[in-house]
């Protein structure tokens, strides 16, 4: 198989460490474009994309890359409020783009887990729900993208509404932790990242799976049964 091309959007740290994860395992990076400074042209040479910029700026880049042609992953959060509008224009473009507020396969399981620990929890009398994330000072939405979608997934599962607590300090990469709690005892459900590099695993994978679909997607439908080899 002959190794992916990728464009990066977006050269931060997670830039930086998409770079240099996707050269160790031989893929070409057709470009990339930072911010300010063009370089959209490496779209037209590249089999997928992957962007990780800032909310204001996502959008932009996901029609970019439409108009280029290219599949699109989108690591940014902070834009979904236009999610369903770009969700139709992407679907009636044929285009292809995958979107995850977190590409952490261990984040991702873990919405799996509070949500049937929430289903299980709904009915027992006094039990409580709190969600605390903790990221990065310089991370500039609060609460976090995976933050929002643990809640969607919780409340409709729990019964009721999940308040949640964004904790913003140093350097840490990202922490989720979901709380029950009764007056006899608590349950702690908690995902931690030691190296933004599982994010960049993640979505390298997503990035390979997406080249030659055409839709929407989410990394669930990258790990659901067989996904990985549709």
């Amino acid at each position: 198989m002959i190794p992916p091309r990728v464009a990066l959007i977006g050269y931060g740290k997670m830039g930086r460490a998409l770079r240099a994860m996707a050269v160790d395992r031989g893929w070409t990076v057709t470009g990339v474009v930072e911010r300010d400074k063009g370089g959209l042209s490496a779209l037209a040479g590249a089999d997928v994309a992957i962007e990780f910029t800032a909310p204001p700026a996502a959008v932009a880049n996901i029609r970019a890359a439409l108009d280029a042609g290219t599949p699109i992953v989108v690591g940014t959060t902070g834009w979904y409020d236009e999610l369903p509008a770009i969700t139709a224009e992407v679907e009636a473009r044929k285009g292809a783009m995958l979107w995850a507020p977190n590409f952490s396969l261990g984040a991702l399981v873990l919405r799996h887990i509070v949500t049937e620990a929430a289903r299980r929890l709904r009915d027992v009398p006094e039990m409580d729900a709190h969600l605390i994330e903790t990221h990065h000072a310089a991370k500039r939405d609060a609460p976090s993208g995976t933050a929002i979608a643990l809640a969607d997934a919780v409340e409709p599962a729990f019964g009721r509404k999940v308040p949640i607590t964004s904790v913003r300090v140093g350097h840490v990469p990202g922490t989720h932790e979901m709380i029950f709690d009764a007056p006899f005892e608590q349950i702690s459900l908690k995902h931690t990242v030691r190296d933004r590099r599982v994010f960049a695993a993640g979505a390298l994978l997503a990035a390979e799976w997406l080249i030659n679909k055409r839709g929407v997607f989410t990394l669930d439908d990258v790990l659901a049964p067989g996904g990985r080899t549709t």
